[in-house]
C-alpha cells in the first residue's frame, strides 16, 4: 500500500509540474486578473489594467487636435426624484476616478480623483462595445460587411451550418441575438476558459438559442465578442489595426490607447483603455455626425442607425434591472425622454453622455463596485441633465 501511495503521490507531483510548465503563464495571469478587482484594487486596477492583463498599443497620429479652456464651477447639488443630491457626495459614492465636460467643443469642467490625471489610461469595460459598434459601421462602409442583415455564420465558420446562422449582425448590435446566455452566470466562465486557448466562438456555439433572434433583447458581452470577430475577419486586420489605421490616427487624440488580449485577440466587449480627453474625442465624433475636421470618419448612417430605438424590444422597459431601463441602440444607450441624448456604459461605473442638441459631451470614470445599486444609474442620467442644464445656460 505504502509503494502505491507513492507511486501514486509521485503522479500527482508529476502533473501539478506538467500543468505549471505549460499553463504556468495563463495561471499567473488569471491570479493577477483575480486580484485586480478585489475592492481594495479596484481603483488602482482600473487605471493600470492595460499593464496588469496581455494589451496591444493603438498609436496616435501625428496631429493633436487640443480642446480650449472655458471653465465654469461644478453644480453643486442636482435634483433626483424631489430630493436634492450633492454633488461632492455623489461623486464620492460612486468612486469617480475622473469627471470631465466638453461643452460647445470647450473643456468648462475637468478633474481627477483616487490617483488618477490627464495620462491615465482608465479601463472602458462595456463602453469598449460602442467603439466596436463603430468599427462594424466602417467595415460596411468600406464594403468588408456587405450588411448589418448578414447572417454572422457568414463571417464566422464556427456558426456555420448551426442555428446561430439565424443570427444576424444587426441582432448582435442590438443584443438581441436570443444566444441562452447569462451575463452573471457565463460571462467569467468563458473569458476564464478562452485565457487557456480555448476558441470564444466555439464556446458560445454551444450555448444555443433561448429565443428567436430579433424579438428579445438581453444584455450579453458575447454578442460584442461575435462583432469583434466578424470585424477582423472580414478586414483581415485585428481590431487594434483597424481602430488605429480609421479611428485613432485621424481625430487628434492626445495620447496613445491600449487594447487589452485575451486568447492573443481583443476583447471585443471591454478592453479598451483611454485617457478622459480622448474618450471624449470619440463621443464628439458622434456629436458631429461621424466627422473630424471635415473628414468622415464614421459614416453618417451609422451614426443615425445607432441611436435609434425602432424595434419593440429596443425601447426602454419599465421596472426591470438597472441599466435594463434604457433604451438600446447598436451598442448605445438611449434614455427615455426628448433630450436627444445617449451613452456609451461600462461596468463599475464608465460612462461617455452625449447630448448632440445642447453640444455637451460628459465622460466620468469610476471604480464603483456597487455601481447597480441605489438607482444609481438613474442618479447619473439626472446628474449630466443638470450639468448639460448649467453649461447651456452660462
Amino acid at each position: 500500500m505504502k509503494k502505491i501511495f507513492m507511486i501514486g503521490l509521485l503522479i500527482v507531483i508529476v502533473a501539478v509540474i506538467t500543468v505549471g510548465v505549460i499553463y504556468g503563464d495563463t495561471l499567473l495571469l488569471v491570479y493577477r486578473s483575480i486580484n485586480a478587482f478585489e475592492e481594495k484594487n479596484l481603483a488602482h486596477s482600473f487605471q493600470t489594467m492595460y499593464e496588469i492583463q496581455p494589451s496591444t498599443k493603438i498609436s496616435k497620429g501625428k496631429s493633436v487636435s487640443k480642446f480650449e479652456y472655458d471653465l465654469v464651477p461644478m453644480i453643486d447639488t442636482f435634483e433626483f426624484r424631489g430630493e436634492k443630491l450633492v454633488t461632492d457626495k455623489f461623486l464620492e459614492e460612486t468612486k469617480t476616478s475622473g469627471l470631465l465636460v466638453v461643452a460647445k467643443n470647450k473643456i468648462a469642467y475637468e478633474n481627477y480623483y483616487l490617483g488618477a490625471d490627464e495620462n491615465t489610461r482608465f479601463s472602458s469595460n462595456s463602453v469598449c462595445k460602442s467603439f466596436t459598434s463603430a468599427l462594424v459601421g466602417i467595415a460596411i462602409e468600406e464594403g468588408y460587411i456587405d450588411s448589418v442583415e448578414d447572417s454572422i455564420g457568414k463571417y464566422i465558420k464556427a456558426f456555420k451550418d448551426t442555428e446561430m446562422e439565424k443570427i444576424t449582425i444587426k441582432d448582435c448590435l442590438q443584443m438581441s441575438s436570443g444566444i441562452d446566455f447569462d451575463e452573471a452566470s457565463d460571462m467569467s466562465k468563458i473569458s476564464i476558459t478562452s485565457m487557456f486557448g480555448v476558441s470564444k466562438m466555439k464556446s458560445i456555439v454551444k450555448f444555443g438559442l433561448a429565443h428567436e433572434p430579433g424579438t428579445n433583447r438581453t444584455y450579453s458581452s458575447i454578442n460584442t465578442d461575435i462583432l469583434g470577430e466578424i470585424v477582423s475577419n472580414a478586414t483581415g486586420k485585428s481590431l487594434s489595426e483597424y481602430m488605429e489605421e480609421k479611428i485613432w490616427s485621424q481625430i487628434g487624440v492626445e495620447n496613445d490607447a491600449y487594447w487589452t488580449l485575451s486568447n492573443n485577440k481583443e476583447l471585443a466587449n471591454g478592453g479598451l483603455h483611454i485617457a478622459l480627453r480622448d474618450y471624449a474625442r470619440f463621443g464628439r465624433l458622434y456629436m458631429n455626425d461621424g466627422t473630424f475636421e471635415g473628414k468622415q470618419i464614421i459614416p453618417k448612417n451609422w451614426i443615425k442607425d445607432s441611436v435609434e430605438t425602432n424595434a419593440p424590444q429596443l425601447k426602454a422597459p419599465k421596472g426591470g434591472k438597472p441599466y435594463s431601463e434604457l433604451g438600446y441602440g447598436y451598442q448605445w444607450w438611449i434614455p427615455e425622454g426628448d433630450e436627444n441624448e445617449f451613452m456609451a456604459i461600462g461596468v463599475f461605473g464608465q460612462w461617455i453622455y452625449i447630448n448632440p442638441d445642447k453640444e455637451v459631451i460628459i465622460v466620468k470614470t469610476g471604480a464603483d463596485s456597487k455601481f447597480e445599486e441605489d438607482d444609481k444609474e438613474k442618479k447619473t442620467v439626472a446628474f449630466f441633465r443638470a450639468i448639460t442644464k448649467a453649461v447651456s445656460n452660462q
